[in-house]
């Protein structure tokens, strides 16, 4: 059923994802004297006073669209339980690979500046919160498969 806990886990997972467009990944470092903010569309620098958006992440751009559909896509296979833990382990293991790719992509946008508490933004966040959104999700999904199981025996 659409209306299960898992689903508002799962609906939560994709707009936390989904928020990656909006929220930087790092902002605030100064790389050759200029201030970067690094999201997942780009890298935007301080030109004039103004942020501009200087380099493009296409690929990286639309990783993150497909990533934040995954959770929406597991939603909807409410009727076949199986799959939808089988593809909720798919999808925790895609934002980690998802995670250490956006991981390297801000070490290599920034290169030798120096980052600290105060430079990360609310995007890191964002996929860990996604993650932990998952697996209780996945818990869920669990305790109902366990729910039927226990109800087929009562038969």
């Amino acid at each position: 059923m659409l209306q299960r806990v898992q689903s508002i886990y799962l609906l939560f997972a994709g707009l936390v994802l989904a928020g990656l467009f909006v929220f930087p990944l790092v902002h605030g470092v100064y790389v050759d004297a200029k201030q970067l903010t690094v999201m997942v569309t780009g890298i935007y620098q301080d030109v004039n006073g103004k942020q501009a958006h200087t380099e493009f992440f296409t690929a990286l751009t639309a990783a993150t669209a497909v990533v934040a559909l995954l959770p929406l896509v597991v939603i909807f296979l409410y009727k076949n339980r199986k799959q939808q833990i089988a593809l909720c382990y798919g999808t925790m293991l895609v934002i980690i690979a998802y995670s250490y790719w956006v991981a390297q992509t801000v070490k290599n946008a920034i290169g030798d500046a120096y980052l600290n508490m105060s430079n990360y933004g609310i995007g890191i966040i964002l996929l860990s919160l996604s993650l932990l959104f998952i697996v209780f999700a996945q818990k869920a999904i669990q305790r109902d498969e366990k729910l039927v199981r226990s109800a087929d025996r009562l038969r």
